[in-house]
Formats: C-alpha cells, sequence, structure tokens
C-alpha cells in the first residue's frame, strides 16, 4: 500500500492493488484519473505534486514504488 509520497522529480510506478467497486465517486475518478483501468494495471508517472495528491487520496488501492 502506499505511504504518504513527497513531490519531487522521481518517477513513480503506480499499480492498483485492489478495485474501485464500493468506493465513492471521487475515488473512482482519481485512479481513473491515474490512468489505472484495472487491478493489476500499473503506469509510470513523474511525482509532481498534482500526482502526489491523488496517489495519497487513495493509497489504500494502490502500490507505489520508484520507477527504474
Amino acid at each position: 500500500m502506499a505511504k504518504n509520497i513527497v513531490p519531487s522529480d522521481a518517477k513513480l510506478a503506480i499499480t492498483q492493488v485492489k478495485s474501485i467497486i464500493g468506493g465513492n465517486q471521487g475515488q473512482r475518478d482519481v485512479v481513473r484519473s491515474l490512468g489505472l483501468k484495472r487491478i493489476g494495471h500499473t503506469v509510470v508517472r513523474t511525482a509532481d505534486p498534482v500526482t502526489v495528491g491523488m496517489v495519497n487520496k487513495v493509497p489504500h488501492l494502490l502500490k507505489v514504488e520508484e520507477a527504474k
């Protein structure tokens, strides 16, 4: 699960590990705006303040690692 991430120049590999079923509409919107479509889907994003804020909104649904 994702801990509180801070903005930096790093790249983040963000993976959806739990379903958005049962989540409120705001959580669904955040996951979709990150570009995640299904459980196990991974996207790479820059750790800018916008992305970090979205990740910190739904940390229970995501796994975040530093991209290589």
